[in-house]
């Protein structure tokens, strides 16, 4: 059996169901009009950042492609839509053979993107790509949002290691997800170990204060901690007075300790005592490791601090404040007629309250400056100008149904910190600002 690669249980092979009826009732009706087969251009793009955001970050691709890979209407979805009445007896008979045969185009998982980025394509016909919306768009919202977030903490890090630990802070299966996409945003580690099953990522841990207040004395459990698991292990110290766990674990470990992790209190100013304390005691290798409902202004904070390596759950996990980026999937060009060979026409949808889209087949690509830093998001229509053909930014991911693109994970990572390094340095500041791209349209 198949598995499918969203943080699902093993024994769920299909992602059909993971959309909104309305994308069956349109298909329905679409199929007994004759329009269904129309050939459809759908655009995922977002209309603005969130507030005081610099940059975005495309994640979840991979993802997308084993969903569409996936998105099968085997016997259990037919008769679970058949028994609700979702859709009529034709439109089930269609469902029954659904296999994307169209193409899929996006920016590679990893690079950055801005208000109006046509982060994905997706052709075909209207009723094959339709389908796609909801799963599509319920992966990129969330995995961008998280990798963006985690991208930033990774600024703020300067280098030093992060551990994503959210696994207790959200669904248990979106907290796989979120592994992954911190992973690509640039975080080294995971507590989750149903993300490194998944994905290969480095998993870590060591205790709680539960371990601690288990034993009898604190010098107790720092002693199984280390006789199990070795001097390489990282001891909480914060569970009673903290330079009273700092002698303990000395006794206990001696100057080889691994590290010890500190989980309250006044982080920056704790650190530098327990810095001071290790140092003196010969320790000068031990590091320290903080959690603490931290986020990017925290981690930055501590920058002058003594911290070796940052924990980070609940602000991560909810993307620190943004959970979703707001992505849509609009129609932005359909066929005159079903006939095959009919020629495209641009559609975009015209409303109040800004909620408009541009239509047309869109290309888009980064223009450098001399320096060969990028100064500009290009979005257009028709030809691409000749001197950004080479700085195109959408790969093929799927052709003719077949998925041509999938890549490892590390690459995927190692291409966010080329793009954000290849950003403007205003890219990293944390204070509230615009995109550090703006959006031109050719």
């Amino acid at each position: 059996m198949n598995t499918v690669d969203l943080g699902l249980p093993v024994d769920v092979p299909s992602t059909a169901l993971f959309t909104d009826h309305y994308e069956l009732t349109m298909l329905q009706a679409a199929l007994a009009a004759g329009s269904a087969q129309r050939r459809s251009v759908f655009e995922v793009f977002t209309r603005r950042l969130p507030e005081g955001r610099r940059y975005g970050v495309v994640a979840g691709t991979g993802r997308v492609l084993d969903a569409v890979e996936n998105f099968r209407f085997d016997e259990a979805v037919l008769r679970f839509l058949r028994e609700r009445g979702v859709v009529d007896a034709a439109t089930l008979d269609w469902l029954a053979g659904y296999r994307f045969s169209g193409d899929i185009w996006g920016y590679p998982e990893g690079e950055v993107y801005f208000p109006g980025s046509p982060i994905l394509r997706v052709e075909g016909s209207f009723a094959e790509c339709v389908l796609l919306e909801t799963v599509i768009l319920s992966i990129l919202n969330h995995d961008s949002a998280i990798a963006a977030a985690a991208s930033r903490m990774a600024s703020a890090a300067g280098g030093r290691p992060l551990i994503e630990m959210g696994a207790r802070r959200t669904h248990e299966l979106g907290a796989v997800a979120a592994s992954r996409a911190a992973y690509v945003g640039g975080f080294t580690s995971t507590s989750d170990l149903a993300a490194g099953f998944r994905y290969d990522i480095p998993t870590v841990g060591t205790a709680a204060h539960a371990f601690t207040l288990l034993h009898d004395t604190e010098t107790d459990a720092f002693r199984a901690q280390v006789d199990s698991l070795g001097r390489d292990t990282t001891l909480l110290i914060d569970t009673y007075d903290v330079r009273d766990a700092v002698r303990h674990a000395m006794e206990v470990a001696g100057p080889d300790l691994g590290a010890v992790r500190i989980d309250s209190g006044d982080l920056l100013l704790v650190a530098h005592r327990v810095r001071q304390q290790l140092d003196e005691l010969g320790a000068t290798g031990t590091r320290i490791v903080v959690t603490s409902d931290l986020d990017e202004y925290a981690i930055a904070s501590l920058a002058a601090a003594p911290v070796d390596a940052y924990g980070v759950g609940t602000q991560l996990v909810t993307g620190s404040g943004h959970p979703t980026c707001s992505m849509v999937y609009k129609l932005v060009a359909r066929a005159e007629s079903g006939d095959a060979a009919a020629p495209l026409v641009p559609v975009a949808k015209k409303a109040l309250g800004g909620k408009t889209s541009i239509g047309g087949r869109k290309w888009a690509a980064r223009r450098l400056d001399a320096d060969g830093v990028a100064e500009a998001e290009v979005v257009g229509t028709g030809p691409v100008p000749e001197e950004l053909a080479d700085r195109q930014l959408l790969v093929h991911l799927v052709k003719a149904g077949q998925v041509v693109a999938r890549e490892p994970l590390d690459v995927v990572r190692d291409r966010h910190a080329a793009a954000r390094a290849n950003l403007p340095l205003s890219a990293t500041q944390l204070s509230r600002g615009e995109p550090v791209l703006p959006t031109e349209y050719a």
